[in-house]
């Protein structure tokens, strides 16, 4: 296999055991994995830069606070400190609540939601800082969670409640951040062809001193009809130095 195919997996695979392990992996875990690619030691040191820049601590758990944004932290303090008010539950109540709310009780489901709160924000802390605002992650994790704890009766054990309404959060923020990075390439897209038709239509109108029309665009810049009138339509009708029609 490609040197370089085989270090992007053992990364991913040394992500993913750090995820299962609380977003924290060993230094001999490390350079276990990878010990087949005969890694320098400035070269495994920049491993482990990069594992950090993720969130992921070696031999200790980072601090996640230290990723977020000033308004974010602000964000989670409140957001905890209004959980506070929330009773708190002992091991015992917390399985208890969750056996029936396998049941099917509503009350324990609600109950059981609360229950979780605190953990959903926790984990949002893992996704911060990727482009979407811990506020709507945490907004996504709590659906999940609202909905998780009306699935728990396909479960057979108590124990695997925590798991599966762990996964359900996470994977929530994953699909968020993931739909949030299509459109905001979409959104890249859009402003480049409209900045593409706005400049030429700019550099033209300096030349003519006035507003230029479509046709004037297309035989100077050789963009086609097609691709103006949809940066027209894409920008709103607001590119000024081009005369709308008719």
């Amino acid at each position: 296999m490609n040197q370089e195919i085989l270090f992007g997996k053992t990364l991913e695979q040394v992500k993913k055991t750090a995820k299962e392990q609380g977003n924290c992996i060993s230094k001999e875990q490390v350079q276990d994995a990878f010990a087949s690619l005969g890694l320098s030691e400035e070269q495994m040191e920049m491993v482990y830069g990069y594992l950090h820049q993720h969130k992921i601590g070696i031999g200790e758990p980072v601090d996640l606070e230290e990723y977020l944004a000033d308004e974010e932290k602000d964000y989670l303090d409140t957001y905890l400190n209004e959980l506070q008010e929330l009773p708190e539950v002992s091991a015992g109540e917390r399985e208890a609540i969750t056996l029936s709310a396998m049941a099917g009780d509503t009350d324990a489901q609600k109950r059981l939601t609360e229950v979780y709160l605190p953990e959903v924000a926790q984990i949002a802390k893992l996704y911060a800082g990727q482009g979407v605002y811990l506020e709507d992650l945490i907004g996504e994790g709590n659906v999940a969670l609202a909905m998780g704890v009306t699935m728990l009766g396909a479960l057979e054990h108590e124990s695997e409640a925590q798991g599966m309404l762990g996964k359900m959060i996470m994977d929530a923020m994953e699909e968020y951040i993931t739909e949030n990075a299509e459109e905001a390439k979409k959104d890249k897209r859009i402003a480049e062809k409209v900045n593409k038709v706005a400049d030429a239509a700019r550099e033209l109108a300096g030349e003519l001193h006035r507003k230029v029309t479509i046709e004037e665009v297309m035989e100077e810049s050789g963009i086609s009809r097609k691709a103006i009138e949809d940066a027209v339509r894409m920008s709103g009708g607001k590119i000024e130095d081009l005369e709308r029609e008719a």
